[in-house]
């Protein structure tokens, strides 16, 4: 991931597009490219110089040039200079010569289709697009993600610092606010917490994205679920409100490949939970 994501701690379009210029990068070489190196591996080189040995006989001269060009556009400095996602995937789809085929049958997985039966109370309200029930089962969990890891749990007293004091008290206004249902407060003051970057918290990304979605503010919403699943990829939770945020902008199948994707994961964590 660019150094955007590193330091900042979130995940934006700019910083994704970078890392989707690296993983070009990676399906042309045959091996991995560290994103601090990209630039450097691809200054004044040909596609053919770049590939991997076996893959050559599998691309024509145009497509890997192509290839190559999306990938050094991706991983300009610039972050405006950049290609946006639509964009990409309008060069890309000339480029699919195959018939379509899901990923996990391409990779041999076993596709986990969860019917929305099965989903938690939380799942269930995000798939109803039910924010008041979000927001009551976002409150009933309180932080307790935030704290499933060692690496996640806030640091001790004498480890903190002025700025961490200062996120911790905008967390608590937001909390606050969330609490009171003051979303436009709550937003403000959770934005300050992320903004400060001293800790960061998956559960105060869902929480803004909640606050975003009660204040028809759709496309952020979405971001900040993203920017959730950015700390923690496997979070039921995070995968719950990305799919309430499709919802919301109409993408209702897309929100329903969401959901069971959650639903899936949350039925792995109970299954491997230890017994009591």
């Amino acid at each position: 991931m660019h150094k955007s994501f590193s330091l900042a701690g979130r995940v934006i379009p700019e910083s994704l597009v970078y890392s989707f210029g690296t993983l070009l990068l990676d399906l042309l070489s045959g091996r991995h490219t560290h994103p601090s190196h990209a630039v450097d591996l691809i200054c004044d080189k040909s596609f053919l110089m770049l590939m991997e040995s076996c893959f050559v006989d599998h691309f024509s001269k145009d497509d890997g040039t192509e290839l190559l060009r999306l990938a050094s556009q991706c991983l300009q400095f610039d972050p405006c200079k950049r290609p946006n996602p639509k964009s990409l995937v309008n060069a890309l789809a000339p480029l699919q010569k195959e018939t379509e085929v899901p990923s996990f049958v391409l990779m041999d997985i076993p596709h986990r289709n969860v019917a929305p039966k099965h989903l938690s109370p939380l799942g269930e309200a995000c798939s109803r697009l039910d924010l008041t029930a979000i927001h009551k089962q976002l409150e009933m969990a309180g932080y307790k993600a935030d704290v499933e890891s060692e690496a996640d749990k806030e640091p001790s007293f004498d480890m903190w610092t002025d700025p961490m004091r200062e996120a911790l008290h905008s967390r608590k206004q937001g909390d606050a606010a969330f609490r009171a249902k003051d979303f436009c407060s709550a937003i403000g003051c959770y934005t300050k917490f992320i903004n400060i970057g001293s800790l960061e918290s998956r559960t105060v990304f869902v929480r803004r994205c909640l606050c975003y979605l009660m204040t028809d503010r759709a496309e952020e919403a979405l971001k900040d679920s993203m920017n959730a699943l950015g700390l923690h990829h496997v979070w039921p939770t995070a995968f719950y409100l990305q799919a309430a945020a499709l919802k919301f902008l109409g993408m209702d199948n897309d929100a329903q490949e969401i959901l069971k994707e959650g639903a899936s994961l949350e039925a792995m964590k109970i299954k491997n939970a230890p017994s009591v």
